[in-house]
C-alpha cells in the first residue's frame, strides 16, 4: 500500500486528493509555488515544499523538481491531479524510473491513448467509430488544409496534445483556415508544449458525452456510467451531470463495449475518461479522445455510484483489484443512485466579457445544504492568481430526479457568496433556469446561441452589501488541518451528507 503521497498539483484537486489520502491514513506532501505560499492545499498536507516562482513552467510543470521533492521527503507515490503534468507520458515514465508509483496510467498507455492522433488510430483498429478526419503525425498546415477540403467544411481544428478546449477552432470558411490553424497551434504550444494539430469534420449541434472508466492491472475494466458535458462556453465545460438525459440503454451498451476494447488494447490501468460526440440527428456516436487522468467533473460520478474515485485510484495504483460491486463492474444502469449535477464556480467577470478576475477573497460564504458538496481550494484571505486556472470551486448537488438535482443546485448557488473577486454564479443560475436546459434540449452550442446577448444584473443585494462592509475588517485566515468529520468541515472537500465509499 502507498505510505506517503505527493500531490503534484494545487487548488481544489490537490485538496480533494489530500482528503482521500487522509481517510486512508496515507501521509501527504504538498508542493507549492511562491504565489501559493498561503494556499489551502499547502496547509492541508502533512508536509509542504516550495518548488519555485509563480510561473507554472518554473514550478508545477518542472517534473525534475517535483521528483526531487518526492525523493527528499520520502514519498513513494505521486498523484498528478489534472492539468499540469497529469497527461505527460514522460512524467509517468520518470516516476517509474525513480522508483515512484505514478497514480495514473503507465506511460505506454498514455502515449497510445493520451495523444489524440494515436488514440484515433487505435480506435479505428478496434472498430470504434470516429468522426471523419485527418490525424497524421508531423502534418503541415498545407496537409491539414488539403485534408479539410476533402472532408468538407465546416471542420474543427484540434490540438493533438492536451484538452480543456485549448487549441480548438471551428473553421467554416476555407479562407480563414491558415489564420485559425496558426492561432490554435500557438495556443496549444503555450498550454501543452506541443503545437501539433489535427482536423476533423464539424458535427453541427452535437452532444458531448463522456464515460468514466477505471481499470486494474488484472485486466478488469469498469465503466462507471456517463456524464453529460454539453454545456460549454468557448469549449470550456461549465455544467456537468450524470446520467445524461439523452442516454438510452442501447447507446450505453455500444459505448461501454467500445471503451472496454480501447482500454484492453492499450493496456490501460487506473482512472480515465473516454469522450464521445453524439450526433442527435443520426443518433450515431463518435470517439473523440481519452483524458488519461481524473476529470474536473468526477464528483457527479461519485455521487451517482457511491464510489470514491480518488481512493479507488490509490488502491489500483497499489496493485489491488477494483473490487467493485458486480453491477458497477458490469455497467448495469440500475446501480445508479438518482441524478447529480455540478456547476463550476469560476473567478471571472461576466460584465467584462468573462475576463479572469484576480485578487484576494475577502468574503466566502459557501452553501450549507445538507447534501450538497463543495470542492474548493479557496476561502477568506486566499489569493486568486493570474498565473493559474480560474476555477475556484465546484458545487455538486444530488437528486432523486434530474429536476430535483437542478433545483437543489440553484438553491445552493443562490446561497454561495464570494467577495473580492467576480464569479460566474449569476450566469450559471440563469443557465440552470433556462427552459430548454430544464427540458434537456441542449448541445455544445447551447450557450453561444441562447446566451449570446446575456449580461449580468448589476444590483447588489442588501445582504451582500452588509457582507462587503463586514469583510472590510476581515483578515486572511489560515486553513488548519481539520479534525471534524466531513459534514462539519469547511476545507477543500465538504459534504454534509452520506460520504462516498468504495
Amino acid at each position: 500500500m502507498i505510505k506517503k503521497l505527493l500531490v503534484a498539483n494545487r487548488g481544489e484537486i490537490a485538496c480533494r486528493v489530500f482528503r482521500a489520502a487522509r481517510e486512508m491514513e496515507i501521509a501527504t506532501v504538498a508542493v507549492y509555488s511562491e504565489a501559493d505560499a498561503n494556499a489551502m492545499h499547502k496547509n492541508m498536507a502533512d508536509e509542504a515544499v516550495c518548488i519555485g516562482p509563480p510561473e507554472p513552467a518554473l514550478s508545477y510543470l518542472d517534473a525534475a523538481k517535483i521528483i526531487a521533492v518526492a525523493n527528499q521527503t520520502g514519498a513513494d507515490a505521486i498523484h498528478p491531479g489534472y492539468g499540469f503534468l497529469s497527461e505527460r507520458a514522460s512524467f509517468s515514465e520518470a516516476c517509474a524510473q525513480n522508483g515512484l508509483v505514478f497514480v495514473g496510467p503507465p506511460a505506454s498507455a498514455m502515449r497510445m491513448l493520451g495523444d489524440k492522433i494515436s488514440s484515433k488510430k487505435l480506435a479505428v483498429e478496434q472498430g470504434v467509430p470516429i468522426t471523419p478526419g485527418f490525424f497524421e503525425v508531423g502534418a503541415t498546415v498545407a496537409d491539414l488544409k488539403e485534408a479539410a477540403k476533402k472532408i468538407g467544411f465546416p471542420v474543427m481544428l484540434k490540438a493533438s496534445a492536451g484538452g480543456g478546449g485549448r487549441g480548438m477552432r471551428a473553421v467554416h470558411d476555407p479562407k480563414e483556415f491558415e489564420r485559425e490553424c496558426a492561432l490554435a497551434s500557438e495556443e496549444a504550444l503555450k498550454a501543452f508544449g506541443d503545437g501539433a494539430m489535427m482536423v476533423e469534420k464539424l458535427i453541427e449541434r452535437p452532444r458531448h458525452i463522456e464515460v468514466q472508466m477505471i481499470a486494474d492491472s488484472f485486466g478488469n475494466v469498469a465503466c462507471l456510467f456517463e456524464r453529460e458535458c454539453s454545456i460549454q462556453r468557448r469549449h470550456q465545460k461549465v455544467i456537468e451531470e450524470s446520467p445524461s438525459p439523452y442516454m438510452t440503454d442501447a447507446l450505453w451498451s455500444k459505448m461501454r463495449d467500445a471503451i472496454v476494447k480501447l482500454a484492453s488494447a492499450s493496456g490501460y490501468v487506473n482512472a480515465g475518461t473516454v469522450e464521445f460526440m453524439v450526433d442527435p440527428v443520426s443518433g450515431e456516436f463518435y470517439f473523440l479522445e481519452v483524458n488519461a487522468r481524473l476529470q474536473v467533473e468526477h464528483p457527479v460520478t461519485e455521487m451517482v455510484t457511491g464510489v470514491d474515485l480518488v481512493q479507488l485510484q490509490l488502491r489500483v495504483a497499489s496493485g489491488e483489484k477494483l473490487g467493485l460491486d458486480e453491477k458497477l463492474m458490469r455497467g448495469d444502469r440500475s446501480a445508479m443512485r438518482g441524478h447529480a449535477i455540478e456547476a463550476r464556480v469560476i473567478s471571472e467577470d461576466p460584465a467584462r466579457g468573462f475576463l479572469p478576475s484576480v485578487g484576494k477573497i475577502v468574503g466566502w460564504a459557501p452553501p450549507l445544504e445538507t447534501d450538497v458538496r463543495v470542492d474548493t481550494g479557496f476561502g477568506v484571505g486566499a489569493d486568486v492568481s493570474r498565473y493559474y486556472d480560474s476555477l475556484i470551486a465546484k458545487v455538486i448537488a444530488p437528486g432523486a430526479t434530474r429536476a430535483e438535482a437542478i433545483e437543489k443546485l440553484r438553491g445552493a448557488l443562490m446561497d454561495f457568496h464570494v467577495l473580492g473577486v467576480s464569479t460566474n454564479i449569476g450566469y450559471v443560475m440563469e443557465v440552470l433556469s433556462h427552459e430548454k436546459f430544464v427540458k434537456g434540449d441542449i448541445d455544445t452550442g447551447f450557450l453561444s446561441r441562447e446566451f449570446a446577448e446575456w449580461s449580468p444584473n448589476s444590483d447588489v443585494p442588501d445582504e451582500l452589501a452588509a457582507l462587503i462592509a463586514a469583510a472590510g475588517s476581515s483578515g486572511a485566515t489560515k486553513v488548519k488541518r481539520p479534525t471534524k468529520p466531513a459534514w462539519q468541515r469547511a476545507d477543500g472537500f465538504r459534504v454534509t451528507g452520506e460520504r462516498s465509499r468504495v
